[in-house]
């Protein structure tokens, strides 16, 4: 299938890090659609460049078939709130910099934002200059992601920020958001504008093929990136409650990240017992992991802009169709509840939490059953894969 018009993806990330929008633009590229990626340098989720790629002033590399306009990243904004800033000035400075030389050859911009939402400042540039029409898929909700990463709500903040997000939800042609919640927050900017839910779909092919063995007879597991907001010190406190009378559960911790030494350090300090840390996984193998698993964990901390987000874990927590323990308040909450997915218990109480793996591990084989009915049925309708894919298309081509 062939199509006049040219895209440029503009986003923080792009394969090798992990996103869906590899995904995406994979199956663009069998589709035979025309389009280049503007993006910099791999460096997610360690803030140092990958194995293989140069942090240059600019270069080309390809994905498959498609060329991937690359520019530098500044190393090791994981760890200072200075250096994460002057990353995003960064982003800003070289995306303007090469869209002005590169833009004329695109009728369209698809901005995928997962990060600051600085990001999309090119696009508008090169709908300014050269007429193209921008699209935003937004997958993380600015001013409120600035407060919660610890920026103090000054008047000045709010008032450069407010007028920054009005200023580039303005100029989008058409906004995509993966979390229904965002709707009524950007909305309040730009009244006149459609705003359209796209939720992301999961990226796990589920198909377990081993035999591997978790140490537990029922086994709890949390898989992803272990940072401070995934509030896994909570989890930890309301399993060792748990645990106490059912010791043949075990709680399995399944990645890496910024977070994983404290915890590691953490269990031992306050002799939690059942604890597996597993390590970092690759994606093949998490099926197997996930098949050996009871019950499947997402957690987030009691910040109300997490309410509202629905993380990607969750659609691939969907397709193992796995009982689902979301220690979370609002949206995600409300899909387990509303869809019997499974439990979930406030992410500040840790009695709650203690309670909800308690309950758990009564479950019958009925309502075991009855859970993977409707994760299927989740699965196959509001985060069916060709379903969004197609309606993200309808904006662009």
């Amino acid at each position: 299938m062939k199509n006049s018009k040219k895209v440029l993806v503009l986003g923080e990330a792009f394969y090798p890090e992990d996103f869906l929008i590899n995904d995406l633009v994979k199956e663009w590229e069998k589709k035979g659609y025309v389009f280049e990626v503007l993006t910099r340098t791999p460096s997610y989720p360690f803030g140092k460049v990958f194995q293989g790629y140069k942090n240059k002033i600019y270069q080309i590399t390809f994905f498959n078939k498609i060329k991937v306009h690359r520019f530098p990243v500044i190393q090791g904004y994981q760890k200072s709130k200075i250096i994460k800033i002057l990353n995003y000035f960064s982003f800003v400075f070289w995306s303007c910099w090469i869209i002005m030389f590169i833009g004329r050859r695109f009728d369209r911009i698809f901005v995928y934002q997962t990060g600051p939402l600085t990001l999309a400042t090119a696009g508008i540039l090169a709908k300014k200059i050269y007429k193209a029409k921008v699209i935003i898929w937004t997958q993380d909700l600015w001013p409120e992601t600035v407060y919660a990463y610890g920026f103090k709500k000054t008047k000045i903040l709010c008032f450069c920020l407010n007028r920054f997000v009005k200023w580039v939800y303005k100029n989008c042609d058409y906004i995509l958001v993966s979390c229904e919640g965002f709707i009524e927050r950007i909305r309040k900017y730009v009244p006149e504008k459609e705003i359209i839910f796209v939720p992301n779909w999961s990226l796990l092919d589920y198909h377990p093929v081993g035999n591997i063995k978790l140490p537990g007879k029922f086994n709890f597991t949390f898989a992803g990136n272990i940072g401070k907001v995934q509030n896994l010190e909570n989890v930890l406190r309301g399993f060792q409650i748990f645990s106490k009378n059912y010791s043949n559960a075990y709680l399995n911790i399944i990645g890496d990240g910024s977070f994983l030494k404290y915890l590691k350090t953490f269990v031992v300090t306050e002799n939690i017992k059942n604890v597996n840390f597993a390590g970092r996984k690759s994606l093949s193998e998490m099926s197997d992991y996930y098949k050996a698993s009871d019950v499947l964990i997402i957690s987030l901390k009691d910040v109300p802009l997490y309410e509202i987000m629905i993380p990607s874990k969750f659609q691939v927590y969907l397709v193992t169709h796995k009982p689902i323990f979301a220690i979370f308040k609002g949206e995600v909450r409300k899909i387990v509840e509303n869809y019997s997915l499974g439990l979930a218990a406030n992410p500040s109480d840790i009695d709650d939490i203690a309670k909800g793996f308690k309950m758990f591990s009564k479950f019958s084989k009925d309502e075991i059953k009855k859970i993977s009915e409707n994760s299927e049925y989740l699965s196959k309708s509001i985060f069916n894969r060709e379903k969004l894919i197609e309606k993200i298309n309808q904006f662009i081509w």
